[in-house]
């Protein structure tokens, strides 16, 4: 890898948050719905806190801990619990050409945050997706900038939470950067 690299050419797949026992394992929260990431052995990437550049490791085997949505993984040559600490907080990464091909329907998480919302039927920008929390329905967190509030005066953003569903959030546009929604009666009032 060069170091022209920039963030924009990989894409975060969990963070180290644990070890796990004595032997070097370590607990990660994953940020993919990909579950072969983290039992599947074989070549990751691994960023440290205060690190510009990730690092090549061999992840040697994966488990899933049921219950706690969190992977126990071995990388190779970290082999006591003082080496596993090492890397808690540290982040695993994959190139951004190793992402799967996903259905039409279907978005990386990465991929919304950051769009512009814009309110179908009136075509009014009001927002920008600022995190996304998985639930029944994956719910967006939309920082919404109302133009005025209750008593007319210039309001104040907030995070509104919108249902992730095709009747909420009909299009999706990454190519240039936005969504539109048609949110249902009361979902942006104060």
């Amino acid at each position: 890898m060069s170091n022209a690299a920039t963030s924009e050419d990989w894409v975060e797949i969990g963070r180290i948050v644990a070890p796990q026992g004595v032997k070097g394992e370590v607990r990660v929260y994953p940020s993919s719905d990909f579950p072969e990431r983290f039992l599947e052995p074989g070549e990751r990437w691994l960023k440290r806190p205060r690190s510009l550049t990730p690092e090549t490791i061999e992840l040697v085997r994966g488990r899933h801990i049921d219950g706690k949505g969190l992977y126990v993984v071995q990388i190779a040559g970290v082999n006591s619990r003082d080496e596993a600490e090492a890397l808690r907080d540290a982040v695993l990464l994959v190139p951004a050409g190793d992402r799967p091909q996903l259905d039409p329907d279907e978005f990386y998480v990465a991929d919304l945050v950051g769009l512009r919302v814009i309110v179908q039927a009136t075509g009014d920008e009001i927002g920008t997706v600022t995190d996304i929390f998985a639930a029944g329905n994956d719910l967006l967190e939309v920082t919404y900038y109302p133009a005025v509030d209750q008593n007319s005066q210039p309001a104040k953003p907030r995070k509104v939470l919108v249902p992730f569903v095709a009747a909420i959030v009909p299009v999706v546009n990454l190519g240039e950067r936005y969504l539109e929604i048609n949110p249902p009666a009361g979902l942006l009032d104060p």
